[in-house]
């Protein structure tokens, strides 16, 4: 239940063990993950008190490999994964200062960082304002296209005889006869359920004694401007804010981030300057970019900021969220956790 990369991901993996698959959402992909940079980057998401986070994240970019080779040998195509790196830079001495508190913290982690200088990299530097000079390389970081995940993902699953249907879940029940769910044209019937519904919570009929999750929205603004594809992609803080840009060969750019503790759907018009402005002060290349489109997104998270995998008292059923803003990075980790929770068939 729910077609977001949590529960994409997770039903392509139980599938291709085997299982027949059903999933649940009236239009997937078009939740936090429709608003998703895809960057699969444990060092440039270090923050103060995640070690957990970061230490889970590790192993994230090796799974996407398995995960897009999986897909290959299913279907002839695979996921392009480019691991450039992450350059963080700071927009004026204040912002420096942000920069060199981030690294006191990703080397107290382990992260692999080294300082690198306009003047001996300057193609890593492409469009960034001249005012920057010096910047944090992350080595190991990469990124990912969220699009081409769901558009690969539901390939496969159609491959395998996976089923997707549009609707929305009503409630769900489960017993010693499996698990129920309930739409408005019907009742489906099967072995065990996982919820991966994000930020919207649990359906009627399943509770948890254990967690709670919250919206928070996420902006991101796509424009055609510059291709910075082989270059790291560009963390950085503007005036106590964060920043980041995302190239795609042909000059895609994806440009966040915002996170309002905020439920509404909609980019409001301070949001959207705020993020425009951070963008030109950085990259004041994009200028003449022309802007393609905007995407909102509301990412689940937990009180502690940690995903989890919990099996409900509802029988049979289990549930996949808090993953905040990492869903894309650890979406084949949930995955793993949800075919151990149903089991791999023999």
């Amino acid at each position: 239940m729910g077609g977001g990369i949590i529960g994409l991901v997770s039903a392509f993996r139980l599938a291709q063990c085997g299982h027949e698959v059903t999933l649940f959402d009236p239009d997937p992909a078009k939740g936090a993950t429709w608003a998703a940079a895809g960057m699969v980057a444990p060092g440039a998401e270090i923050a103060p008190g995640e070690q957990a986070n970061y230490q889970l994240e590790l192993g994230a970019l090796q799974a996407w490999r398995e995960v897009s080779s999986m897909i290959e040998s299913l279907i002839g195509e695979g996921l392009t994964i480019e691991a450039t790196g992450t350059l963080f830079v700071g927009w004026d001495a204040s912002d420096q200062r942000l920069v060199d508190r981030y690294a006191l913290v990703a080397n107290d982690f382990g992260a692999v960082l080294r300082v690198v200088m306009r003047h001996d990299n300057e193609a890593m530097f492409e469009g960034i304002t001249p005012r920057i000079n010096e910047g944090l390389l992350v080595e190991g970081d990469a990124w990912i296209n969220p699009d081409q995940i769901v558009r690969l993902i539901l390939a496969s699953l159609e491959k395998l005889g996976g089923r997707v249907i549009a609707e929305e879940v009503l409630s769900v029940s489960g017993g010693p006869d499996g698990v129920q769910v309930r739409t408005a044209n019907g009742d489906f019937h099967a072995d065990k359920g996982i919820v991966a519904t994000g930020a919207s919570g649990l359906p009627d009929g399943a509770t948890s004694l254990v967690h709670q999750v919250r919206p928070v929205r996420g902006v991101t603004v796509r424009v055609q401007g510059l291709d910075r594809s082989r270059q790291p992609a560009v963390r950085a803080f503007v005036r106590g804010r964060a920043f980041y840009l995302v190239s795609r060969p042909g000059g895609y750019c994806v440009l966040g981030a915002t996170a309002e503790e905020k439920a509404e759907p909609i980019i409001e018009v301070g949001e959207l300057q705020r993020l425009l402005r951070d963008a030109l002060d950085v990259v004041p290349e994009l200028e003449t970019a022309p802007v393609l489109e905007t995407r909102i997104g509301l990412r689940p998270a937990t009180a502690d900021l940690e995903p989890f995998f919990e099996v409900l008292p509802t029988p049979g059923w289990a549930w996949s969220s808090g993953h905040y803003r990492h869903g894309v990075m650890l979406a084949p980790i949930a995955a793993s956790h949800a075919v151990e929770f149903v089991g791999v068939e023999k």
